[in-house]
């Protein structure tokens, strides 16, 4: 995979376009850090490629919020406790 720096992508714009194809992917880098994905699209993929995106991007979450739950330890949470919070939320949005 092809990293760009924004400085490049500004003043190499059309090169960028053409290797597009050939590279499948590459990498808009600010200051070393990754800040975009270039995929090539056609009619024929722009509803696959982002249902797909976003289906990672979801996947994504989920793995995030997993893991902020194991560091803060709630994966060791019990469903009685998960009722008793729903019950009092429920509750307290009843007032």
């Amino acid at each position: 995979m092809k990293f760009i720096s924004v400085r490049d992508f500004r003043t190499s714009s059309a090169n960028i376009w053409k290797t597009l194809p050939e590279e499948q992917e590459m990498v808009i880098t600010n200051n070393g850090k990754p800040i975009a994905l270039l995929t090539p699209l056609n009619d024929k993929n722009l509803e696959n490629t982002l249902a797909s995106l976003r289906q990672a991007k979801a996947i994504n979450a989920v793995k995030l919020i997993q893991q902020e739950s194991v560091a803060k330890g709630l994966d060791r949470t019990t469903m009685g406790e998960i009722d008793e919070e729903i019950k009092k939320i429920r509750k307290e949005s009843k007032r």
